[in-house]
């Protein structure tokens, strides 16, 4: 059961960067309810720096689900 959820969880951060990573550069981003409401919060959130460094934390957050995965899987890991 440990290797299931342990699965599941590093499964969440894989989707979780996943998304992180293409939610700023999509349609979605720019015309959600928050930039129609607070004007000077657009300004930040279609600012293109802003945007990379959400996808930086995408990219960060994919590659540390991978080594885990990698790490957990290996022939020579303990089971947990």
């Amino acid at each position: 059961m440990n290797r299931f959820i342990r699965f599941v969880i590093l499964s969440f951060w894989l989707e979780l960067g996943i998304a992180l990573v293409l939610a700023p550069w999509s349609d979605f981003w720019d015309s959600n309810y928050f930039v129609f409401q607070f004007p000077a919060f657009a300004l930040l959130v279609k600012n293109s720096f802003f945007r990379g460094a959400i996808s930086g934390l995408g990219v960060i957050d994919i590659f540390l689900a991978l080594e885990s995965f990698r790490h957990r899987t290996s022939p020579n890991a303990k089971n947990a």
